[in-house]
């Protein structure tokens, strides 16, 4: 759907892809689930699987210090494991190669 702030959609994830996220309390009582950096940047290579060339990764002009600084890389690889698909892990290695990592 299209709004004044954007255009959205809504993407359907295997049960088993339901993990990754903290708990944030909100003012009117509420608990939100908010995913971890680490497994936002893995649902993004996994919903969006044109990410699949060094330079499409590189468009994603992701933040390099963050990346390399504040970014649990071990969290990461823990999480990837869990998606069990040789073509995720071939743009999960490639953001590797693109940033550094």
């Amino acid at each position: 759907f299209t709004n004044d702030f954007g255009e959205y959609s809504y993407n359907t994830v295997k049960e088993n892809l339901m993990f990754g996220y903290d708990l944030k309390p909100m003012v009117d009582n509420r608990i939100i689930q908010f995913a971890t950096p680490e497994k936002a940047l893995l649902d993004l290579l996994y919903l969006y699987p044109f990410y699949d060339n060094g330079q499409e990764m590189e468009e994603l002009r992701l933040d390099e210090d963050y990346l390399h600084d504040d970014l649990n890389i071990e969290l990461l690889m823990e999480y990837a494991l869990k998606f069990q698909s040789k073509a995720f892990d071939q743009r999960v290695k490639l953001l590797f190669k693109t940033y550094g990592l």
